[in-house]
């Protein structure tokens, strides 16, 4: 008989190399140039070594998602991981956290694009660019029209292409004829002042470029050999594109040193090392990964506070409604563009820390669900110390490190957010007297005949 559409299940069909591809595709090919100018300023001049520190604090996170992914192999996300080993509670406090991610991660993947318009267009109004990038992708998503699979991979392919020679622009220009003749410099790795905390300034935002890495955890139940090509794929996805970021920013740094760049200064290198045509080829190439993301942004943010409703942890009426035409969650939708209007009053620079503020907890929260694992079976199973305490613990230090480095604004965003969260959960468990409701951070969402919407991963990219 026939399995019923509940009881179907994903098919294992993807290797290990079509995991990478999809969680740097994810990241964004481009980004790392796209706010070059945010993180050279935050790191005083240190944006490679500002890139270098938030690598090795994500190489130590993958490490530990990794370990989870093993261990839960159909789930990915820290909310899942930390309600596992650690509690409902926190739990639910770490799904809450995270949502900082889910909700305004559209506003800043649209502010970027903003960014480099708003420089080449200085006469149109900040204010029409993001309503305008609101506008197209709410339309879209309301609609439910996806992306064809090899529409992606030309997209990604261009992207791709651009950098590459990017990159080979960059090096002509520096040893050419006309050039510094050299391709070595201490101040990109340590700056204009030589200290540490500029450095970490700057690797708290330069973390943003790896949100999304840990998107390739929702891929569990698609990949053969889960188990392996999961881990294993989170850790080479941040260890190649964090060579990626560092090698661009190195070479950005030398083109363009010093700690005090415009944000769009990416285009106005663009130009400098190839001429007014590659720089219109550059911003069309950042724009349209900005317009992609935003697609995939928002619709995972509207499909996660669907979740949500239909959950019980969001207003059900409201959230849980569906367009009866297109079945998309409309409301959602709609309620993620709406937040994102908030991209006409903030910079760059406070959007991108306010999102790390719950990127860093979270990731945090993945390395002490390892140890709390740890503690728990540690009788019950041979746990090597070395990879459920040691590399987890200097993995939560990092990260604790780079959240306390994030700026004042964010922090206190980050810090009353938490506070809302808190007495949020108290209301649904009635002062803590209950189990708090699951959020469904990870949980598939598939068509189905009775009113489901399209199935779309609630991670984030960017």
């Amino acid at each position: 008989m026939a399995d019923s559409v509940g009881a179907r299940h994903m098919e294992p069909t993807i290797g290990l190399r079509a995991v990478i591809f999809f969680g740097l595709a994810y990241m964004g090919p481009l980004i790392g140039i796209g706010i070059f100018g945010v993180i050279a300023t935050q790191s005083e001049g240190a944006s490679a070594g500002a890139m270098i520190l938030a690598t090795i604090a994500i190489l130590f996170t993958a490490l530990s998602y990794g370990t989870m992914a093993r261990l839960h192999p159909a789930s990915g996300s820290a909310y899942t991981y930390a309600r596992k080993s650690i509690g409902p509670r926190t739990g639910f406090l770490v799904g809450w956290a995270i949502l900082l991610d889910y909700l305004f991660i559209p506003l800043v993947i649209w502010l970027v694009g903003v960014a480099y318009l708003s420089a080449e267009f200085p006469a149109v109004p900040k204010a029409v660019w993001v309503v305008a990038f609101i506008t197209l992708t709410t339309v879209i998503n309301y609609l439910g029209i996806k992306v064809a699979d090899r529409a992606n991979f030309l997209f990604v392919l261009f992207e791709m292409l651009v950098l590459v020679f990017y990159i080979a622009l960059t090096i002509n220009h520096l040893v050419g004829e006309g050039g510094t003749g050299a391709l070595f410099s201490l101040e990109p790795l340590i700056g204009v002042t030589h200290t540490l905390g500029p450095i970490a300034s700057g690797a708290a935002v330069a973390a943003y470029l790896f949100l999304g890495f840990d998107a390739v955890t929702t891929l569990s139940e698609e990949t053969k050999n889960a188990k392996r090509n999961i881990p294993l794929g989170l850790v080479l996805v941040a260890v190649v594109g964090g060579a990626i970021f560092v090698v661009t920013l190195y070479l950005l740094s030398l083109v363009a040193p010093g700690g005090e760049l415009a944000d769009s200064v990416g285009s106005d290198i663009a130009r400098t090392i190839g001429g007014n045509l590659f720089g219109a080829i550059f911003l069309a190439a950042l724009v349209c990964q900005q317009f992609t993301a935003g697609i995939a942004a928002q619709a995972s943010s509207a499909r996660l506070m669907y979740a949500m409703g239909r959950d019980g942890v969001f207003p059900r009426k409201f959230f849980g409604k569906l367009s009866q035409r297109f079945l998309t969650p409309v409301n959602a939708i709609l309620t993620c563009g709406v937040v994102g209007l908030a991209a006409i009053w903030m910079t760059l620079a406070v959007s991108t820390s306010f999102i790390n503020f719950g990127a860093f907890l979270g990731f945090t929260m993945v390395n002490v669900s390892v140890i709390a694992y740890f503690l728990r079976r540690r009788r019950e199973e041979r746990l090597n110390p070395l990879i459920f305490v040691v590399s987890p613990l200097i993995g939560a230090c990092i990260d604790v490190f780079l959240l306390l480095a994030l700026d004042g604004t964010a922090k206190i965003m980050g810090a009353v957010w938490l506070a809302i969260g808190v007495l949020y959960l108290a209301v649904l468990t009635k002062g803590f007297r209950e189990a708090p409701p699951e959020l469904s951070v990870n949980d598939p969402v598939s068509i189905v005949p009775d009113g489901g919407v399209p199935a779309v991963s609630t991670s984030h990219g960017q």
